[in-house]
């Protein structure tokens, strides 16, 4: 395995006091916070921008170009920070985040705005793997749980603050300051990384992989337009198209291109050689199937509320909130109990049925399904979600070797971003393909509404219609929905199955940066840990001679003692 370079003699370590442990955290959540909070204001706002900027038929790009950065830079953040150390790779991704918030702020033309929000994603990719890889840096595995789980949560708390904050923003200051909030927030998330966030930066002497880099970013866009093709093309999926063909083989080569690569750098930036870990290889499809199926979800529910409800963005953005309550809890729990018992593959295993459970239930969502029903079938999915997702983010970190956490941690994120790009374009395709034909017959009963109004639907025009072309619009929407769902539930399916061969390996007590020689332990914590030894040795050294050998074969098979395969 690669190793980190070791510290100058002449630094002094950072003793990872607790003190210093809960300032890095706080660092962590506030710029968490200002990556996933824009996402669901922007969201919220998109309508009204598109509209302002007359840019209805380049939408699709909006979405795109930040899912296509988020999706490139996160190897880059985690090679780099494995390399170079995670201190200036945080700051610039915070640095580049903001700035690119005024950028988006003032841009005049949709074009201005894709780029914009394509170096917003640059910087939001890097918040997110930075984090989950500083906290796996200063917390052990035994205790990383209580801390992914609040991170974890923190999603769940920034998508109901969001809608409500966009659409407060929107309807009131104006759509612009949907992104200018973030400079205030964002100044103050760099002025605590700047002096809370007191990590090594070391300088590497190996060469950077631009081979893989490269072939990276070509494969990881490719794969994305296609995806995307049916949103961004006029036409659709047209084989015959010679744009299309060209990108898939570019798309094919860039591939092939990338796997010759990382098999001859001296660095790779993706290492082959990781997919030999079982831990990594299970972690990283589940995360794969799971970004697949459960986002492909998400992304058209509210679109299946607003139409049924009459509810605007905002309204339906509440409506999800069960969703995040789900998420929060289960997060919550899990972090914490795993970090008691040291056992996750449990979590896991539970989670993905849940996820399954959820997808059947709303296979029999229609169109008079009552609020209170639906609250309780996407309340289903967020608990599903809440004890799979940081779990595997654990188990994967504590499997590799501490000079590749970014590395392998990011590589885990970047698949299961891909898989939510495929994904939510596979699934987006099936629902409108039925919606069409469902809306067509609705409509063909209703000469006099016009020709072409099931293309130009909203939820306000909906709301507006009569008795029973309401209802039938309703229940198009929910005929089209449902049994798509039926398509995803193999997936999470495949994700269960792969829980359960999950291998078990005992959390390690040992932080990544101690483990690499860039910090020492908290004095305090070692002096009670081996008082804490002491006192059980005491106690040993007590039992009776009759069941002294009953004793220590029950200690030699402590559950924290083993290994589980």
């Amino acid at each position: 395995m690669a190793h980190a370079p070791a510290p100058a003699p002449d630094k002094p370590l950072v003793v990872l006091t607790q003190r210093t442990i809960w300032l890095i955290f706080g660092a962590l959540m506030a710029s968490m916070f200002l990556s996933s909070l824009d996402q669901t204001i922007v969201s919220t706002a998109m309508p009204t921008i598109v509209g302002e900027l007359d840019g209805v038929a380049h939408q699709g790009w909006v979405v795109t170009a930040y899912i296509l950065a988020v999706a490139i830079g996160m190897p880059l953040y985690g090679k780099f920070g494995d390399l170079y150390g995670r201190r200036w790779p945080f700051l610039v991704a915070i640095g580049l985040f903001t700035v690119a918030s005024a950028g988006a702020g003032m841009a005049d033309s949709m074009l201005t705005l894709v780029a914009w929000r394509a170096v917003q994603g640059l910087g939001g990719g890097g918040l997110m793997i930075l984090s989950q890889s500083i906290i796996a840096d200063i917390v052990p595995a035994s205790e990383r749980g209580k801390y992914m789980g609040p991170l974890g949560a923190l999603f769940g708390v920034s998508a109901v603050l969001g809608p409500l904050l966009g659409g407060w923003l929107t309807e009131g200051p104006g759509w612009r300051w949907a992104f200018w909030i973030n400079i205030p927030v964002g100044l103050a998330a760099f002025a605590i990384a700047w002096f809370a966030l007191r990590l090594p930066s070391h300088r590497s002497s190996r060469p950077v992989d631009w081979a893989g880099i490269v072939s990276m970013a070509v494969a990881t866009t490719g794969i994305v337009l296609i995806t995307s093709w049916e949103s961004l093309a006029d036409g659709g999926y047209d084989w015959t198209d010679g744009r299309l063909l060209g990108l898939v083989a570019l798309t094919v080569a860039a591939v092939g291109a990338f796997v010759l690569a990382e098999n001859r750098a001296a660095e790779p930036l993706i290492p082959l050689r990781l997919f030999k870990n079982r831990t990594f290889t299970i972690t990283t499809l589940i995360g794969l199937v799971l970004g697949m199926g459960l986002f492909s979800a998400m992304a058209m529910l509210p679109t299946f509320l607003q139409m049924s409800t009459g509810a605007g963005v905002t309204e339906s953005g509440w409506l999800m909130l069960p969703m995040m309550v789900g998420v929060m809890l289960t997060s919550i729990v899990s972090g914490f109990a795993v970090a008691k018992s040291g056992r996750y593959k449990a979590y896991p295993i539970a989670g993905l049925a849940i996820v399954a459970v959820g997808m059947v239930w709303l296979t029999t969502l229609a169109g008079d399904t009552s609020m209170w029903v639906f609250g309780a079938m996407i309340f289903t999915l967020g608990a599903g979600m809440g004890l799979v997702m940081q779990v595997v983010v654990l188990a994967v970190q504590n499997a590799v070797d501490p000079s590749e956490l970014g590395t392998a941690t990011s590589a885990n994120n970047f698949f299961r971003e891909v898989g939510a790009s495929v994904g939510v374009a596979l699934f987006t395709t099936i629902f409108t393909s039925r919606l069409t034909d469902n809306l067509g017959q609705v409509f063909a009963g209703a000469p006099d509404v016009g020709a072409g109004a099931e293309a130009r639907l909203t939820p306000a025009m909906v709301a507006a219609l009569p008795e029973p072309l309401h209802s039938g619009v309703v229940d198009a929407y929910a005929d089209a929905l449902a049994p798509s769902f039926w398509y995803l539930v193999p997936l999470v399916l495949v994700g269960f199955v792969l829980a359960l061969f999950l291998p078990v390996i005992k959390l390690s007590d040992v932080a990544g940066m101690v483990a690499r020689g860039e910090a020492i332990e908290d004095p305090a914590k070692v002096a009670a840990r081996q008082e804490a030894v002491g006192e059980r040795a005491a106690e040993r050294s007590e039992v009776p001679v009759g069941t002294a050998g009953a004793a220590v074969g029950h200690h030699d098979a402590a559950p924290t003692d083993i290994v589980e395969r």
